[in-house]
Order: structure tokens, then sequence, then C-alpha cells
């Protein structure tokens, strides 16, 4: 059959279609899981005009049920000054009495936009596969297929030979006349075979037939895209890898195509074999269309009541924490015995305080993840590589160790591989069936604790190289003088600890999340083994000193890492005094009862002993859902020196960076920690923040039911539907209450107001972050607090002062 000619799509068309996929963030797989803000694509708008928007063509919910809300505010969480200021922002100007009427009255949404197959299954009698449910799984099972580098499948020997995503699904839905008989709609294979070769064929077919303006085509493929989020947040991850890599990558759009080529079918499939129910659905679809404006204006005013909630749920977090921060006495400085320089993660925060408490002559610093290397870490006798620093940034350094063990690497693939098999949907059963008693033993073993979950040291010396030339020791010096300047140590201690932190759970597919983000969802241990070799060399020693940073003969940096399930120190190298092993054991008690009393009660009252047998046998256990809390309840991250904040208890939920205006005389390093740091960490605090409020939409659901896709694609809660993004319901919830309150990140930097404003007005990222309110910045002068926003800066009241307004009300 000839292939029909159509007209080419016009460019106002073709912009409509990369404005739908261009909405779609990025979404890293299972082996590099880093956490992503799943609206980053939508920050040129304000928060909440992206929110109403998702919510009109995604039905996402961006807030909680307003019941949690108004729980929170009877038990006092939610203060009532704050809920009077969150309305005034959005221009609701009431007495408390009557605000608190009208916000504690119920309110339902209106319904989102549907696609055809949604409008399909309205009177589908229940009996029958919903349309919806099983256009999601089709596809959802191709593209599992057509991605997957284990075993490719379909036919697909070789992926360089692989057709186009959308034409290689057209190949596999003519082919499977099982849909017709899964939906019990006879004739239904019949409609694949007319629709075009060509995608962009496919997107003219669609346009004529549903009567689309490009305005309509850019909503109606956000629609269905948001639609099978989880799929199009990898594709969008593949064309973001292909970006950094000055190459193309179309695939988000061939699964639009594929999704409007189902449209389609469900439409010549109604007009065609059910014609009175099509009258219906056409009248419904095009009624629809032609009322978008008015249907993304209803979500936007019956949002009014969740968003002063919320709101005012950030105003009280943030007056307490703003308590702290203006009312501490900065601690005073004393002759430094021991430097820790942790990663800013918020876990490190209680282990910092922790340490800290064990002598005046101990200094912790706050540093970005990755420790200032831009690298790439490729495994010694293998091809293997895989990046150690954030999403966003692309490696410029690769690093390989120069020795290795045979047996061990051989022993490394042999776990690989057993731990790729144990991960598929079928394993529960073949996996123990086929090792027998052996297996069982060994999960039984892990389950009491009695072997150890800690994986092997990674070996060392390390080769620094950069477009295949091995890096000079004068190269490393330029390379480490600026991660020293970043730091801002200019006095060094006799022992420098560089921690990087990692997970180590078991049998837990989002380990990665539990990772160092900063690190590319990787532990940090290459990071500061690479970072100690090359501070300690005195080849670069002397380079560093003619360039104007003197390390005293006598300073030695020890690699180690927080295994932040046990709140233990791992040091890869000796410590030379005794009392710093101490001191790091004794930091370990304190910051696992604290731990413990925030989320695991049973365990806070244990004596030392066997609360550490008890946290690490969690970590070894295979059954464990909730092996830690990560970086729930994550609300603040400080920019400023730590003797400002030594004093301040942040109860893990602020991350820290050490900075020292006063020596950034250009603020560039500054620039550096705004434009990188702060990015990583609102992605966190996004993830968290979308993950509670829709776990359906932006988060993965429950975690028991997790089950890995193709390798490390991703993963399928059950053994199908939708492609899971975000974190799971029990990274989240105990069961009993959340464990994560959903605010916007808020941003603290001691730095004069100048600097800060001409930094974000340089970047045009920052500005839409800032003045769409994706996150809060504020220049913090010690008893003094301004906030920037759009206008300009604007000085905080007191917690006093806005409670007085709350009683004239």
């Amino acid at each position: 059959m000839s292939e029909p000619t159509y007209s080419p799509l016009g460019s106002e068309y073709q912009q409509a279609i990369d404005a739908a996929t261009r909405r779609i963030a990025p979404n890293w797989p299972l082996d590099r899981l880093i956490a992503v803000n799943p609206l980053w694509q939508y920050v040129d708008m304000p928060f909440e005009q992206a929110t109403a928007e998702v919510a009109a063509l995604g039905g996402a919910s961006s807030y909680l049920p307003l019941t949690e809300y108004q729980r929170w505010y009877q038990e006092g969480k939610i203060t009532p000054d704050k809920v009077l200021q969150a309305a005034q922002e959005y221009h609701l100007h009431l007495p408390l009495a009557s605000l608190e009427s009208r916000l504690f009255s119920p309110r339902a949404m209106p319904a989102p936009w549907r696609n055809l197959a949604a409008w399909a299954d309205v009177d589908r009698p229940r009996d029958r596969m919903p349309w919806h449910d099983e256009v999601t799984h089709q596809i959802s099972q191709f593209c599992a297929a057509h991605y997957q580098h284990q075993r490719p499948m379909l036919g697909r020997a070789y992926r360089s030979q692989a057709p186009n995503l959308y034409q290689h699904w057209l190949q596999v839905a003519r082919s499977d006349k099982g849909l017709s008989i899964i939906l019990d709609e006879p004739g239904l294979s019949d409609l694949f075979s007319l629709l075009p070769q060509q995608q962009e064929a496919l997107f003219s077919l669609v346009i004529e037939a549903l009567e689309l303006t490009p305005e309509q085509l850019s909503y109606y493929g956000q629609s269905l895209l948001l639609d099978i989020n989880g799929w199009a947040s990898y594709l969008s991850y593949l064309r973001f890898e292909a970006t950094k890599q000055g190459q193309q990558q179309d695939d988000l759009v061939a699964l639009l195509a594929i999704k409007l080529a189902w449209e389609w079918v469900i439409w010549q499939h109604y007009a065609r074999h059910h014609g009175a129910e099509f009258g219906t659905l056409k009248q419904g679809f095009f009624q629809q269309k032609q009322g978008i404006a008015y249907l993304l204006s209803r979500h936007d005013d019956d949002l009014l009541h969740a968003r002063i909630w919320a709101r005012a749920l950030e105003l009280s977090e943030q007056a307490r924490l703003q308590q702290q921060l203006t009312g501490a006495e900065p601690a005073r400085q004393h002759q430094s015995e021991l430097q820790a320089i942790f990663c800013i993660d918020v876990r490190s925060e209680v282990y910092r305080r922790a340490l800290e408490s064990q002598s005046p002559h101990i200094e912790t610093y706050g540093f970005a993840g990755f420790f200032g290397l831009p690298i790439e870490y490729e495994q010694a006798g293998t091809q293997l590589r895989r990046p150690q620093l954030p999403g966003l940034l692309a490696p410029a350094i690769k690093v390989v160790a120069t020795q290795y063990d045979n047996s061990t690497l051989r022993r490394d693939n042999q776990q690989a591989s057993l731990k790729r098999w144990g991960n598929t949907a079928t394993a529960t059963f073949s996996m123990v069936e086929s090792m027998g008693w052996w297996y069982a033993f060994k999960l039984f073993k892990q389950s009491l604790g009695l072997t150890a979950n800690q994986p092997p040291a990674l070996d060392g010396p390390w080769q620094l190289s950069q477009e295949g030339k091995v890096l000079s020791s004068a190269d490393q010096a330029q390379l480490a003088k600026g991660i020293l300047e970043t730091m801002g140590i200019t006095n060094f201690a006799p022992t420098v600890l560089l921690v990087g932190h990692g997970s180590h759970s078991c049998n837990n597919l989002q380990n990665a999340a539990l990772e160092c983000g900063a690190c590319g969802g990787q532990t940090g241990e290459v990071n500061v083994k690479v970072l100690a070799q090359l501070l300690n060399d005195s080849e670069v020693r002397q380079h560093l000193a003619q360039l104007g940073c003197y390390i005293p003969t006598g300073t030695r940096f020890v690699p180690a890492l927080h295994h932040t399930i046990t709140d233990e120190i791992r040091c890869f190298q000796a410590l030379q005094h005794e009392t710093i092993a101490l001191w790091l054991k004794q930091a370990t008690d304190l910051a696992q009862r604290e731990r413990c009393q925030r989320g695991i009660p049973e365990l806070a009252g244990l004596p030392a002993a066997e609360r550490r047998h008890a946290l690490q046998q969690r970590a070894q256990d295979w059954s464990q859902i909730r092996p830690e809390w990560g970086l729930a309840n994550n609300q603040a991250f400080v920019i400023a020196p730590r003797r400002m904040s030594r004093n301040m208890n942040f109860d893990g939920r602020a991350f820290l960076h050490d900075y020292q205006w006063e020596q950034d005389t250009d603020f560039a390093i500054l620039e550096r920690l705004m434009t990188a740091p702060m990015l990583v960490t609102h992605w966190i605090n996004a993830q968290y923040y979308f993950s509670t409020t829709d776990n359906h939409k932006f988060g993965s659901g429950n975690k028991v039911l997790h089950n890995a896709v193709g390798g490390h694609i991703g993963l399928f809660e059950g053994n199908g539907g939708d492609l899971r993004i975000g974190l799971a319901q029990q990274s989240l919830h105990d069961g009993r209450q959340w464990m994560h309150t959903p605010v916007r990140l808020s941003v603290y930097i001691r730095a004069p107001e100048h600097a800060i404003a001409d930094i974000v007005a340089r970047h045009p990222i920052l500005q839409q972050l800032v003045h769409h309110r994706w996150l809060y910045v504020f220049c913090w002068q010690g008893a003094s607090l301004s906030q920037l926003t759009e206008a300009g800066w604007e000085t905080q009241q007191s917690s006093e002062s806005t409670a007085s307004v709350a009683q004239a009300s």
C-alpha cells in the first residue's frame, strides 16, 4: 500500500510540538539516580501558574489535601499570623475569623483535561479493559523492550540498526493482533495499518482530523506527555545527555507521535464502530479544546485555598528557622586540632553538631558534595565510566586507578550480575528457587546482620587526565587551588578529614537516591580519595605554594566516608591520633541517638552498642523498606561561615555550605555557589516536595512492588504501567505521619545585598527561580534578614510583630 501524501507541518505547528516536549524534565536512570525538580521545564513561569497548568492538563497536584494543612493549623504547626500574611500575599484581605471560615470550607477541584482515551472511558462498561490503561501499558511495555540494554528484544540485534522510535512502535503495533482481543474491540487492529510511516505525516494527519490550532496542539501535547510522564522524563534525560555532547535526540517527539497515533486510532474506531458514542466523544473533546483558556483559569482560581495554606506553612517554617538565625551568637574560634569537611547534604548537619560537641578544637566545614572535582570515574580494567558530579554538569576530567586486582574485578562483576538478576520482576521466585538453600541462607544471614554490607574500598592511586592528556603536577595544583579557595580554609589543622557520604542499603532499587546527588547518584568515595591524593602530593603542594596557597608540611588530608544509615565514619587511611578516632566514635553515638529519636524511636532508648548493631543490621536487611529517611524534611540552604551557625540546631533540615564573603573580593565564589550547589539543593527540595504532594504523578508508589526495567532504565510499580519517577511513599511517610514537610527551599546567604542581587541579575535561570518563587533567597546579616523579590529587597518582620497583627485581626 502506497504512503498517502501529507502537507509539511508549518513552522507554528513545529513550534507547538517543540513547546510541548520542552515542558518535560529529565529523570536519570537507576544507576545514577539524582534528585530532579519534575517541573524544572516550567520555571520560566511563576510557581502558581505552572502548578495550575499541570493540574489542568495532567491532573497533577502540587499541594497536599486541604485537610492536611487544616490539621497542621489546629496542631500549631501553621500559625494564624502566617495564614493572614499568606492570604494577603494572594490579595485576600479578611479578618482571621472570616478567613478561617473560608479556608475550612470544603472545596472540590474541577476535572482536568481529558485525552481521547479518557473520553472513551467515560461510559465504557466496567467489565472491559479501560482504553487509558491499555494504551499506557502497551506503550510502556514497548518502550521497555526498545530501550533495554541487556538483551535487545523484538528483533533488534544491534541498537545501531534500530528504526526511529515511532516507526519501531508502528511495526510492533501492526503485528500485535492481541490489542483487539484485550480491549474487546473487533477491527481495532486494522486501523494501525492506516497510520503513516513517517511521524511528521502522523502529526499532519491528527492535526487535520481533530482540527487543532497550534496553541491547542501545544496544550494537547503537554497533556499527552504528562499522561505518560515516566517514559517522557526518561526520554527527556536522553535528550539532555545528547545535548551536553552536542548531539540531537528526538525520541521525545516520537513518543508524542505514538500517543497521538493512539488517539487517532481511538477516534477512527469510534467513528466506524460506535456511532452514538462517537458523537458524545467528539462534542466533549471539541468543546474542551475550544475552552482551554477557561480550563486553565478555572484551575488557577480553584487552587487559591491550597496556595494560601501551603504558603502559610512555608512562612511558619521560615519564621521558626529565622528566629534561630537572628538570635544565635557566633561561636568563639579556637586553635584547630581537627578539621572535617563534609558534603552539604542535610544528613551531615546532625553529625557535624555531634562531632563539634566533642571539643572546641574541632572545626567542621560544609562543601559542595562533589568536592569541586568535575570528574568521571573509569573502573580499572574495564570500559565502565560513571560521572561523579551533578547531573547538570559535564565531566571534564577522567580519573582511573593505576593499580587494580583482577580477582576483585571478577568478584565485582559476579555480584553485579547477581544483583541485576535479583532486580527483575520474576526474581522473587526464580532467583531463590534456582540458587537454592545457599541463597536462602545468605538472605537469612543478612537479615541477622551476620554479613557486612559495606562495599570494598576502591583502589588507587589515581591518574587524572583531560582530553587524553595526563594532568601534570602544575595542572593538578591549579585544580586544587580553585577547590581550596571555595572551601575558604586559610589555616590548616594537623589532620583534615575529607568526608563524602554513602548509604549502602540492601535490596533497594532507589539506593542511588540515598547516595550523593552532587556526585551523580554515587557515593563520594572517589572524589574524597582523589582530592586527598592531590592535596597530600608534595609536588602539588610546591606548585600550590607558588600560587599563594600554603599547606603546612605537618598537615595530612584523610579521605573518609559518612555511612548515612549508621552515622559511622569510615576512614580510608589510618588516623595519626587515637583521640580523633575516639571523637568520631562518640560523635557517632550522639548522631545515632538523635536521628533515632526523630525517625526510628524504637531504637533511641537502646544502649549505644545495641543501637549501633541494630542500625548495621537495618542496612543489611534485604526486607527493610525504610533503611533511612534520606533528605526528608529538608528546608533550607545556608551559605555562611560555620562560626555563625555553630550554636544552632538545624534538626537535620539544612544544607550548610561555608562561605566568607570578606575573602571573596569579586564574589566569583558566591556566583559558583549560587549557580551550582544552590540549583542542586533546589532540585533535591523540589523532588521531595512534589513526591509528597502527588506521589502518583511525581513519585514512585509502593517500594515493595518496585521492579527494575531494562537493568537500570527505571522502575515499574508492579510489572506494568508507566515508568515511575521520584521517591517511594516509604521515603516520605512512616505509615502514621509525613516525614517530609513540603515547603519550597529557603536560601540564606551571608553576603552584601548588592552582591547577591547582581549575581541573580546576571543569570536568567536564577531570575526565574527567585522572581517566580520556586525558591526564596534571603540576605542574612546577623540579627537582620531581608528577602530578594522581583521588586527588590524586603526587610523581614520579626515573629513578634507579625503575631501582633494576627491578634489585632
